[in-house]
């Protein structure tokens, strides 16, 4: 495939992205937005051209799967905690900050890991430093002596994410720790 074309076939996601986006903005699905809109999309896609990002992630759609199962049970368990320590606490709930040191040092899992923390209700990453990649979570409900299991939730998130969409090298390293810590490895 031609280096023009390789580009162009890149840019169809963000297109139809752009597409949706702009469907969604006027609010009706008829022929003249579609086609204005992807008028726009590819307008906007030639103009202002997205500089090429390389990553060494490798989809395993398996793990994916599971990963998205997992944030979506992990999501309905924390609405109903938070909805639990606001009713039973009220204002008084406890909270808490904790460092966690995560495994891999790669920007994009760092990103990924903080905003899956981030998704449901009762955690979420305020502040990320990268030199010793560590991410500070602010835990809602959190006793004296949580905070190895706030670690413990973080990191086990964060070898979901890198079983699903992590290099080769990363999945060993978090692999490693998991054997040497006696965690249980889940499927490919």
């Amino acid at each position: 495939m031609t280096s023009p074309a390789r580009r162009a076939l890149r840019r169809v996601p963000l297109v139809l992205w752009l597409t949706a986006v702009w469907i969604l903005l006027w609010g009706r699905l008829d022929p003249g937005t579609v086609l204005f809109g992807l008028l726009v999309a590819l307008l906007i896609s030639v103009l202002f051209p997205l500089p090429p990002v390389t990553t060494n992630m490798v989809v395993r759609p398996l793990a994916l799967l599971r990963l998205i199962a997992y944030l979506a049970a992990d999501l309905v368990v924390s609405t109903a905690r938070v909805s639990w320590q606001a009713l039973r606490h009220g204002p008084r709930t406890t909270a808490g900050i904790v460092s966690v040191t995560l495994l891999t040092d790669s920007d994009h899992l760092t990103a990924m890991v903080a905003n899956a923390v981030s998704l449901a209700p009762g955690k979420f990453v305020l502040q990320i430093d990268r030199v010793r990649r560590t991410c500070y979570v602010y835990a809602l409900g959190m006793r004296a002596g949580g905070e190895d299991a706030v670690r413990r939730d973080v990191l086990g998130l964060e070898r979901r994410i890198v079983r699903a969409v992590g290099s080769a090298r990363e999945l060993e390293i978090v692999s490693r720790v998991a054997r040497d810590a006696g965690i249980a490895e889940e499927g490919p």
